[in-house]
């Protein structure tokens, strides 16, 4: 269980069109919140609309976008923030969060890229972070973010760099779980030091997932395969440190049946729980 502190509760599921019918059919009894990507939904009419209200008149819902692009070069589109402001308070979506990343200069580029982690960027990024949350006159929160090259310039370390930027911004953490498993085999280190210099007061959510392995020291961030055990042990260890906060399941592609992804969402819960009954024995 999680507490009233947080915008959702307990455990998560992303919502993807492929399962909407499935879904629909399914007993989700365990599923606490929802997540859609907003530029996905945005607008969309027809029966994939009616479907989608189905959810957001029956669950709490998150959004995380895809394509703010804060660490951009490119001008903040603030054309593109008013919609999504809108979507947000037509569906009454508890909060939105964003990748710590860019993905567009003069035109998209189909990717997520690491910002450099320099002093200068931090002021930059946290600029855009703060007229974004003044437009949607709301906090968001940022994601700890998959890389695979460090951005070149780069004169602060990955922990340094998203901590000063959500100090500056004043804003919240997406917490993902298995993007610090990622980062801490592509770029060798200890992903249990990463997690426990975080600030645990700012994390919003959390999200955990599966991922490729490309070789024994490259793994891709895929969101396409179950969560692997190591990943969990991450989890366990941040309910541990921070306490238990609202946790969601992502994939995004290869996706099986929904008794499969409800079995995981499952084990989110069982962490959830053990940790809830330790804290509540340890106030004893």
């Amino acid at each position: 269980m999680t507490t009233a502190a947080y915008p959702v509760q307990g455990a998560g599921l992303g919502l993807r069109r492929e399962i909407l019918d499935p879904l629909l059919k399914a007993k989700l009894d365990q599923v606490g919140f929802m997540e859609v990507a907003p530029e996905n939904w945005i607008g969309l009419g027809g029966k994939y609309g009616r479907k989608f209200r189905e959810f957001t008149e029956r669950f709490d819902f998150v959004c995380h976008g895809l394509s703010l692009s804060i660490g951009s070069p490119a001008g903040l589109d603030e054309a593109f923030v008013k919609q999504v402001g809108a979507f947000l308070r037509e569906h009454e979506m508890k909060y939105y969060t964003e990748h710590l990343t860019y993905c567009s200069d003069d035109g998209h580029l189909y990717d997520l890229l690491p910002i450099p982690f320099t002093e200068e960027a931090v002021h930059y990024v946290a600029d855009r972070i703060k007229r974004v949350q003044d437009i949607l006159e709301q906090q968001i929160a940022m994601e700890n973010a998959s890389y695979y090259t460090p951005a070149p310039g780069s004169d602060m370390s990955e922990i340094e760099f998203i901590i000063a930027v959500i100090e500056e911004a004043d804003c919240g953490l997406l917490l993902d779980v298995n993007n610090i498993y990622v980062n801490s085999v592509n770029h060798h280190y200890n992903p249990i030091e990463y997690l426990k210099q975080l600030p645990g007061k700012r994390i919003v959510y959390a999200h955990i997932a599966g991922h490729y392995n490309e070789a024994d020291d490259l793994i891709v961030d895929t969101h396409g395969d179950n969560v692997i055990d190591p990943v969990w042990d991450i989890l366990d260890i941040a309910y541990e440190h921070f306490g238990v906060f609202p946790t969601l399941l992502e994939r995004d592609f290869n996706i099986p049946p929904v008794p499969e992804l409800l079995t995981e969402i499952d084990t989110i819960i069982d962490y959830q729980n053990k940790h809830t009954q330790l804290a509540a024995a340890n106030e004893k």
